[in-house]
């Protein structure tokens, strides 16, 4: 359970760094994905997306 936690929490790392080129391809904007404008900062928290590409990556290694 700690390892999909550790897992998860990376994934949102890796995603929020890569949110500008994410959104072009229309992820970052999914229902589930959170942002906020705190003091002129926008933070965002792309939850759905996470998921959707976990979901993702877990079935390609699975054919793989």
């Amino acid at each position: 359970m700690l390892k999909w936690l550790i897992v998860t929490a990376l994934a949102l790392v890796i995603f929020s760094g890569l949110q500008p080129m994410l959104r072009k391809i229309g992820l970052g904007r999914l229902p589930g994905d959170f942002s906020w404008r705190v003091r002129g900062r926008e933070i965002q928290v792309p939850l759905m997306s996470t998921i959707l590409l976990s979901l993702l990556a877990m079935g390609l290694t699975k054919l793989l």
